[in-house]
């Protein structure tokens, strides 16, 4: 009896599992059928400007910081091979290619994706997507594509700024130890960073924003139970966008190092 309840409870877990992955499958098929023009441009750049704009004080501050610290712990190691003037370069590769994509993707799952879930979850749970497809609009090309096209493009740009101001907070932490110019630190740090380097992270970055938008929009497009299905959203939103972000990064180490 007990191995029967067993099987039955496992079962049921399957088919709920499959029976997520064939929502979210279809979710994501919608979304590129809809992709098409004519697009919404006036909420694609509110949404752009809500992704990006909104996003830079705390991107601004968490760059510099992880900056100026990874510059810090990285010399001890360095100066006991008396190497500390391979510091740049040994940052410039570290922010380039896995700290500035990975850590913008994880502060936007964090704001930008339980934003996404949580707006789009009110408006499921008090009806308003409801009142739009009445009222003969697309609510999924005005809501979904707009904000998924907003964060797939945005999440780039800021890797692009966290990575600058990264490499700033570096600089002032190099030029307060080792009293180096700000052309030959930045000379220094480019000579060993490639265009594979630059390229990786901008495929890397805009596969991130696309996956926490289209994360964010799933959980609260099909929210359900009232206040409460727009917080469980908002949480689902971020810990799968998060999940999902580290997932991918693996693969797309795994990928680039083939090109290497």
């Amino acid at each position: 009896m007990k191995t029967n309840q067993r099987t039955y409870i496992i079962s049921k877990k399957l088919d709920g599992f499959f029976s997520g992955v064939y929502a979210i499958m279809n979710f994501i098929g919608r979304f590129f059928r809809e992709l098409g023009p004519p697009y919404e441009w006036r909420e694609i750049v509110r949404q752009c400007y809500m992704v990006g704009w909104k996003s830079l004080p705390l991107i601004s501050v968490t760059s510099f910081v992880v900056g100026i610290v990874f510059t810090k712990q990285s010399r001890p190691s360095l100066a006991e091979f008396g190497a500390t003037s391979w510091l740049p370069s040994l940052v410039a590769i570290a922010i380039f290619r896995a700290l500035a994509p990975l850590v913008t993707a994880l502060i936007a799952a964090g704001k930008v994706g339980s934003n996404i879930g949580a707006e789009l979850g009110s408006m499921r749970v008090t009806e308003q997507i409801d009142a739009m497809e009445v009222s003969a609009t697309n609510p999924f090309k005005f809501l979904v594509v707009s904000r998924v096209l907003a964060t797939s493009f945005m999440l780039p740009v800021l890797m692009f700024y966290m990575a600058f101001i990264s490499m700033i907070g570096a600089y002032l932490n190099i030029l307060v130890n080792e009293d180096t110019s700000f052309t030959a630190f930045f000379i220094k740090a480019l000579e060993k960073i490639s265009f594979l380097d630059f390229f990786s992270s901008l495929i890397k970055t805009i596969v991130f924003g696309f996956s926490i938008g289209i994360i964010g929009c799933y959980q609260g497009y099909n929210a359900t139970q009232g206040t409460q299905g727009v917080g469980r959203a908002a949480n689902f939103a971020v810990v799968t966008a998060m999940f999902v972000v580290f997932i991918e990064e693996i693969i797309a180490v795994q990928i680039t190092n083939w090109f290497r």
